[in-house]
């Protein structure tokens, strides 16, 4: 069992590095996960936002219901700030980009996402390119992306980079059987700003990804 590195923790919230492997919440049939681990530590544990369970980095968690609700309003309201770090297949052009593409389930497939232009909820994401592979063969090339999500749908970030011909390495679900060979998806939650429920002090976590 790997241990969860704890970032922060006070009466109101906790911060921590979620593992990649480790669901957030309890599944159907997984009933191990960030929360049932936290309240054993901590006791009262309540959810403010989700990784997928493939994802690692940064997630906030309430001890009670006002500090749910603080955080909660501002994951609504958008006022939080987020950056992801990727590493993508092959050679990513340009520096940076916009992903503008509506984002629905795909019922048939699920936990499958689909882009829907008529039936898909809007989601846009923003790219930065930070670093590129050394190869020139496209089979072995990569870029690194800092990902900055204006929406938070279902997958966005790992469909949204599969649409644009660069998927995130390892994902098993949008980048076919080269991500089998992967030992882990490459998304990584490495930073997240938002402010105090209690005391209104802005708070910034910033934790570097193990890939």
């Amino acid at each position: 069992m790997t241990d969860i590195e704890v970032l922060h923790s006070d009466d109101d919230i906790v911060v921590i590095n979620k593992p990649p492997g480790l669901l957030s919440v309890p599944g159907r049939y997984e009933p191990d996960s960030a929360v049932s681990r936290l309240q054993q530590q901590f006791g009262t544990i309540l959810v403010i936002h989700r990784l997928d369970m493939d994802t690692s980095g940064i997630l906030v968690f309430a001890r009670h219901k006002a500090a749910l609700t603080a955080v909660q309003q501002q994951f609504e309201k958008q006022t939080t700030h987020k950056i992801y770090e990727a590493k993508l297949y092959g050679k990513l052009p340009g520096n940076q980009g916009c992903v503008n593409l509506p984002i629905i389930v795909d019922w048939p497939n699920r936990p499958l996402q689909k882009i829907s232009h008529t039936e898909g909820r809007y989601a846009l994401t923003r790219w930065n390119k930070i670093d590129s592979g050394e190869s020139d063969s496209c089979e072995n090339s990569y870029s690194r992306v800092l990902l900055y999500p204006k929406t938070g749908r279902s997958h966005q970030l790992r469909i949204h980079m599969q649409q644009i011909g660069h998927a995130i390495v390892g994902d098993t679900l949008y980048a076919g059987e080269r991500a089998k060979q992967e030992s882990r998806l490459c998304l990584h939650a490495r930073e997240l700003a938002f402010n105090h429920p209690t005391s209104g002090e802005r708070m910034t976590f910033i934790c570097p990804p193990g890939f």
